[in-house]
């Protein structure tokens, strides 16, 4: 029972007492199942197309630089576009900015279907990143509108542990339309997906924004921006996500190649292996989801970055060693995800609290720091791998070692600006 005349801080004592967030006014808030659905298909179209991509060199009779663009171009749509989504959500509203985005969505995924050239499939790639971005921008946003900091940090463990159960198995499925079928398979598939989660937007995705923010000119939006940026708080929350998700956007832009190219496995293989890793994620953010709110943001991250670093430095090890093996590289990747999955939604968090009034821009900003570095790690690796796994391993332990450096910056006592 709590004491008489204690409120919580949106003013709703029991469900502050029970750990739940008040429920706003209006139709209530939007079912779990359509938050995971929204923020998977962005993951699912990002994966599944990754065991084709080696293939496409002889599709497209193009070298392998060129078709890394249809993934490398896609992180970056996804940088770009989250700076958009954010402040829009702000603005107009969750739910406008996510029905027009689902319909954008549909397009990239029947130009993707209808491509005959390398250049018009990385043209549909891009359109479909444009659309499926905003699901991991908006719906972190709906949760800061629901959710307390460290309550939020939970729930978006939560999210993710049941999100990824569609990436985990994208690989594999992928992979597997493509030597059944053919690589447009995997795009039609994505394609009906986002059918269906544009017509559950559209019945149930109630509004969550219920105080949306005035209209601002480019200059007032640069300046909200500026602010997010000179906190070191919301720096170090925000690298860290970025670096964290770099180390993961690496690893699949390189694994497949080090297993085809380099072990001379197929691309199949990947598939089943890297399902391991999506469930070692999986758990370490379902961990997340029980022990958060209880630990704290700070030191679920600290636990985070400190198990994915010690995952890298063995799998940067065993490549000097030259005795690297599927089991070897995807068993060090095992330890890191897990890390990850402590890290990565307890740095969300983190940064979309800095000011909770601008929690969509500062997701979209969080959003374009984890896709930049995403990119540029898949770029870096498209012109370093040839006939060996050490750039990857290299790449990854940049990355990681950041990741790490940049949370501990962040957090130290001292002025926040």
């Amino acid at each position: 029972m709590m004491k008489p005349g204690t409120t919580g801080p949106r003013g709703d004592p029991e469900f502050q007492m029970r750990g739940a967030p008040p429920r706003p006014p209006g139709p209530g808030r939007p079912p779990f199942l359509v938050l995971i659905a929204l923020t998977a298909a962005g993951a699912l179209a990002l994966n599944i197309f990754v065991p084709s991509i080696p293939g496409m060199q002889r599709v497209f009779d193009t070298d392998y630089a060129t078709v890394q663009l249809t993934l490398t171009l896609s992180f970056a749509t996804y940088a770009v576009m989250q700076i958009v989504y954010g402040p829009l959500s702000d603005r107009f509203g969750r739910r406008p900015v996510v029905l027009a985005s689902l319909v954008v969505f549909l397009l990239g995924n029947v130009m993707c279907v209808m491509a005959n050239s390398i250049e018009t499939l990385i043209v549909g790639r891009v359109v479909q990143a444009v659309g499926g971005c905003a699901g991991f921008v908006v719906t972190r946003a709906i949760l800061r509108d629901l959710y307390e900091r460290e309550r939020m940090g939970s729930m978006l463990g939560y999210l993710t542990t049941a999100m990824v159960t569609v990436p985990m198995v994208a690989p594999a499925v992928g992979g597997y339309l493509d030597v059944w079928y053919g690589w447009r398979a995997g795009f039609l598939l994505v394609a009906v997906f986002g059918a269906a989660v544009l017509a559950a937007c559209l019945f149930v995705l109630h509004e969550t924004n219920l105080r949306p923010q005035p209209g601002e000119g480019a200059v007032a939006l640069a300046s909200a921006f500026w602010r997010l940026l000179r906190h070191r708080a919301f720096c170090g929350y925000a690298l860290q996500v970025g670096c964290t998700t770099g180390t993961f956007f690496a690893f699949v832009g390189g694994a497949p190649y080090v297993m085809v190219e380099v072990m001379g496995r197929p691309i199949s293989e990947y598939g089943l292996y890297f399902m391991f890793i999506a469930a070692m994620y999986m758990a370490g953010n379902f961990i997340s989801g029980r022990i958060s709110a209880r630990v704290g943001t700070d030191r679920m991250i600290l636990r985070g970055t400190s198990l994915a670093l010690a995952g890298v430095v063995i799998l940067f090890l065993v490549t000097l060693a030259g005795a690297l093996t599927p089991l070897t590289m995807f068993g060090a990747m095992a330890v890191t995800s897990l890390g990850n999955g402590f890290s990565t939604p307890n740095g969300l968090a983190g940064a979309v609290s800095v000011d909770p009034t601008r929690a969509g821009t500062a997701s979209g900003v969080a959003g374009f720091l984890q896709m930049t570095v995403g990119a540029l790690a898949t770029y870096v690796l498209g012109l370093l791998l040839a006939k060996t796994a050490m750039p990857l391993a290299a790449v990854m332990l940049t990355t990681t070692g950041l990741a790490f450096a940049a949370h501990r910056i962040g957090v130290r006592p001292g002025p926040a600006v």
